[in-house]
């Protein structure tokens, strides 16, 4: 059994969505570590806040089935194939951590975004504080601890 960490975001029905993710990777994966819920004002284009979290759970599936899975769930929730990164979505599912996997095949592990986005760092930190970024060998608490806070704006939300 491989731990995985889940990136999830929303700016479309962020409520609606994160919620329905939550339901449906449960479905797949059985019982998941929950985060906090983040508000956050989007990154890299104008837009409507997102709502993120981080959610690990427990799989035997492979890389590539997990990320399938990822692209099902998403698609079945209204996200479009093929749009541009930075855009508005109903619903984003990232695979940041697959064990301490490191690899850029099939996709990059540990996700880059982990280092550059308050929105994913924080939240992994709080549920995974003493384990190590399998390339900064530093854990998610020091890597919190060190980021730049002033950089991007994000804050604790509840989900009714």
């Amino acid at each position: 059994m491989a731990t995985i960490y889940i990136s999830i975001g929303s700016n479309i029905e962020p409520e609606k969505y994160v919620k329905t993710a939550l339901i449906d990777l449960e479905k797949v994966f059985g019982p998941l570590t929950l985060s906090s819920v983040f508000e956050s004002e989007a990154v890299g284009f104008q837009g409507h806040n997102f709502l993120n979290m981080v959610v690990a759970a427990d799989t035997a599936e492979s890389i590539e089935s997990v990320v399938s899975t990822f692209k099902q769930i998403e698609k079945a929730h209204g996200r479009l194939p093929g749009v541009k990164k930075f855009s508005a979505r109903t619903l984003d599912l990232d695979l940041l951590l697959y064990d301490d996997c490191i690899c850029v095949q099939p996709v990059v592990l540990p996700r880059e975004e982990i280092l550059k986005n308050a929105f994913v760092l924080w939240p992994l930190a709080e549920i995974a504080p003493k384990r190590l970024h399998p390339i900064a060998n530093q854990t998610y608490q020091a890597l919190w601890q060190n980021f730049d806070k002033d950089s991007q704006r994000l804050w604790r939300v509840s989900l009714v």
